[in-house]
């Protein structure tokens, strides 16, 4: 078999209407994104972590984390003390970042029920350093993305919802996101021009709007 990928990108841009982003069953039996960029294709695996890799034996270092943490309380009957050096911060940072690219491309093919699951994986990882890390710049470093995080599992949330007929607990989900990123910023002391310009808000309104039509009509 040969290594070279150029007859596998000559056939997926063959078609002028094909999207950018496709899922593919791989040699393994297993279901992967591939997203065409200018270069070639890029490849994730669509469970576990994006990279295929199993850190420690573990699906993600957030679940090694999550391990240590829990044998942590186990020995001690606390979890105080436990802590997240700078390294380990780093380490789950760049780990959430794969799992941005994913959920975003679960989004364009509208896996909505893996882009959910990303998501609210991502929101543990920023609870965890935000509870567990040595230093405040480590803690605080996602904080400014949890808005935007929230919008996004909130939306799949509630498309999941709209897709099985239930448009009330889509509502009820965009609504008690925007409660919560409201609460969010006025704890961070945002202003309330600032809260009233904020992109994530104006897109969970334009989604609630979008369902609501769905809805009624």
């Amino acid at each position: 078999m040969s290594d070279d990928i150029g007859p596998i990108i000559k056939e997926w841009d063959k078609d002028p209407n094909a999207k950018k982003i496709r899922k593919i069953i791989g040699q393994d039996g297993k279901e992967k994104i591939q997203i065409r960029v200018d270069f070639g294709i890029l490849q994730m695996e669509c469970d576990g972590r994006p990279d295929g890799k199993r850190p420690y034996g573990k699906e993600s270092l957030l679940e090694h984390y999550l391990s240590l943490l829990d044998e942590y309380k186990k020995e001690y009957g606390t979890d105080s003390g436990f802590k997240l050096d700078s390294h380990d911060c780093e380490r789950l940072r760049d780990e959430a970042l794969q799992y941005y690219h994913r959920y975003i491309s679960f989004f364009e093919i509208e896996d909505y029920v893996r882009a959910e699951r990303d998501t609210a994986r991502n929101l543990r990882a920023f609870d965890l350093m935000k509870k567990y890390a040595e230093r405040q710049d480590d803690a605080l470093s996602q904080e400014k993305y949890r808005p935007y995080v929230i919008m996004m599992n909130t939306r799949a949330k509630a498309f999941i919802c709209a897709d099985n007929g239930n448009f009330v607990g889509a509502i009820d989900a965009i609504e008690e996101a925007i409660e919560k990123i409201i609460t969010f910023y006025r704890d961070n002391e945002f202003d309330e021009f600032d809260i009233s310009q904020s992109q994530e808000l104006a897109i969970l309104r334009a989604t609630m709007k979008e369902i609501r039509n769905k809805w009624e009509g």
